[in-house]
Formats: structure tokens, C-alpha cells, sequence
């Protein structure tokens, strides 16, 4: 996979297997029906999600048009843009990163049919860092079972949350049930996602996550579980954390950056 060097970003917490992974997949983004179908359920519930916390902690109106107005967003593992530009249509100013090359070119294609404007960069969250950026509210989204180096990565995801901004992560714990559901369930019995796009090994229980954040100066505000119905197929908010959930981290107002 040395091709992948020429394009990727250089950095020790990209796994260079799931960037080729997600290559190959980048045309389907925004195929509604094609593997990415589950993500575009999954955004639904978590925009609604993300407009009524984000205004609740960052103190703007959820009942607005547009309730995240000049709130500073960055989507970190942006993937095809499909939650970035769902952060643009409830006002917010959104910056999103993703390390695949094919990913952000298919995000820049859709964005400039649909109008909105947001900041498509191929980079890593190192790099955005490095550059002195702060932002209101930093997602992380299904990206944290992804990468090779998940300390280092999520310090340089917390440095970019300004004092008193949010982290929102979502992700799969790592347990039986999510093995069984998560990759034996949805990946070979149902075949909802194509076989191989997730690791067990790499899941991450939200212990973990939160005392890497709390190392960085993040308190955990909140943690809520994600299920789906599989016969109905759609995702709803539940009290377990077994399989998917999110946590909502803020950091304090008085942290010195």
C-alpha cells in the first residue's frame, strides 16, 4: 500500500488499511440504498441529537431554524460529508477533515451541488492542530475504532475543543453483544455492511475514552446508547451502552489553551 503515502496525510495514528478500506468505498457516500445506508439512518437520529445538546451546552436556541448559527464546528472523519452537511443546514460554520483523499473529493463534489459552505481539507487532526484552531464543538464519529494510535489522536481531538466547547465521540463498545451484533449481526448475517468494516479488537469501551479525555481536560457530560430495530430498520436512543453509544465531553471554561 505504498500509493496510499502519496495522497494520505503522514501521521502515526492513521491505520493505512482502513484509509484503503474507505478508498474504495468513497464513490457510495451518498448512495442511499448502497453499504452506507445504516449511516444515513444513524445521522438522522444524531442531528436531531446533536441540535438539541449542542444548544443546551453551548446556549443557543434548539427551536431556531437555524440553532447552531456561528457555531464553530469540526467533523473530524467527515467521510463523504454527510454529517457535515447536516451541521451546515442547522447554521453551524463547519470545518471537516477526513485522511482519505477520495472522501474529501466526493464531500467537495456534493457540497458544491447543494451549496453549502464548508471546509473540506484532507488532513488529520494533528495537522489542524498544529495550526491553532479552536473550535465551539468537535465530532468525532465512528472514527476512534479506526485509528492506530488512540491516545495520541484523541489528544489532539481535545486540544482543538476551546475552553468551555463540547467533544461529541460515537462509536461501538467492546463487548460480546457488539460482537455479535455489530459484526457477526450486521456484517455477515443481516449483510448490512460490507464484510470487514470493523475490528473488534479496535472497538472502545467508553471508560477508556473518558479517561482520555479527562487527561486532556475534558469532563464526560453525558452518555447515551444507540439501537436499531431490525426489522423496521431505525436507530433510536437507549439507556445501554453495549453496542453503539456517544459520549458528550466539555471542557472547562477556565482551561488555559
Amino acid at each position: 500500500m505504498d500509493h496510499l503515502n502519496a495522497t494520505a496525510p503522514l501521521d502515526g495514528t492513521i491505520d493505512l488499511r482502513e484509509v484503503e478500506y474507505y478508498r474504495n468505498l468513497a464513490k457510495l457516500w451518498w448512495d442511499r440504498s448502497g453499504p452506507f445506508w445504516p449511516l444515513h439512518k444513524l445521522n438522522e437520529l444524531r442531528v436531531q441529537y446533536l441540535q438539541m445538546t449542542l444548544s443546551t451546552i453551548l446556549g443557543s436556541d434548539a427551536s431556531y431554524a437555524k440553532p447552531l448559527q456561528g457555531v464553530r464546528v469540526v467533523d473530524i472523519g467527515c467521510g463523504g460529508g454527510i454529517l457535515s452537511e447536516s451541521m451546515a443546514m442547522l447554521g453551524a460554520e463547519v470545518t471537516a477533515i477526513d485522511v482519505v483523499d477520495n472522501n474529501i473529493q466526493v464531500a467537495r463534489q456534493h457540497c458544491r451541488e447543494t451549496g453549502f459552505d464548508i471546509d473540506y481539507r484532507l488532513s488529520t487532526a494533528s495537522e489542524l492542530r498544529a495550526a491553532g484552531t479552536k473550535f465551539d464543538a468537535v465530532l468525532n464519529m465512528e472514527v476512534v475504532e479506526h485509528v492506530a494510535d488512540l491516545p495520541s489522536f484523541l489528544n489532539d481531538c481535545c486540544d482543538l475543543v476551546r475552553p468551555g466547547g463540547v467533544m461529541v465521540i460515537a462509536t461501538i463498545n467492546r463487548t460480546l453483544v457488539s460482537y455479535l451484533f455489530a459484526i457477526l449481526g450486521a456484517e455477515y448475517v443481516l449483510r448490512w455492511l460490507p464484510k470487514g468494516t470493523h475490528r473488534w479488537r479496535q472497538f472502545r469501551k467508553p471508560t477508556e475514552l473518558a479517561r482520555l479525555m479527562a487527561a486532556d481536560g475534558l469532563e464526560l457530560a453525558e452518555k447515551v446508547g444507540v439501537k436499531v430495530n431490525p426489522f423496521t430498520r431505525r436507530f433510536s436512543l437507549t439507556r445501554s451502552d453495549l453496542v453503539n453509544y456517544m459520549l458528550v465531553a466539555q471542557k472547562s471554561a477556565r482551561c488555559v489553551v
